[in-house]
């Protein structure tokens, strides 16, 4: 879930590009609530600013906050019979000679920043730190 997120990087798709709703989230039916769950704790620890400090940047908090509740309470309105599972199985799969796929095989983290790498890269990197 952090992965696809991460894929939406303004700084790198553009501004405006990446807009989605819940359900085009890579949602399991298994661990839906596991996910679910993951979800709620870490836009609580958003809300509450943790790695903020890893930001080159001081967000608004004025506007971040309100944007991370509603947030909040969208994903606690969604569940497990919302899930379209296409959209998970569409954004796993890795596609012949792929040499960037969406899921970086093994999971590997940002030597700097201790954070997942989507197929663009580190998050934290992409912004300047």
């Amino acid at each position: 879930m952090t992965i696809w997120l991460a894929q939406r990087d303004q700084s790198v798709v553009g501004i405006g590009t990446v807009g989605f709703d819940i359900d085009e989230m890579p949602w399991s039916i298994d661990t839906f609530e596991e996910e679910k769950d993951f979800m709620l704790r870490m836009i609580i620890h958003a809300i509450a600013g943790a790695g903020w400090e890893r930001l080159s940047y001081k967000p608004r908090e004025e506007s971040l906050i309100p944007c991370l509740e509603q947030f909040h309470t969208m994903i606690h309105a969604f569940y497990r019979d919302d899930v379209n599972l296409d959209n998970y199985l569409e954004w796993s799969e890795i596609e012949e000679d792929d040499d960037q796929p969406t899921i970086p095989p093994g999971y590997p983290k940002c030597e700097n920043h201790e954070v997942y790498l989507s197929c663009h890269g580190c998050i934290i990197c992409n912004n300047g730190s």
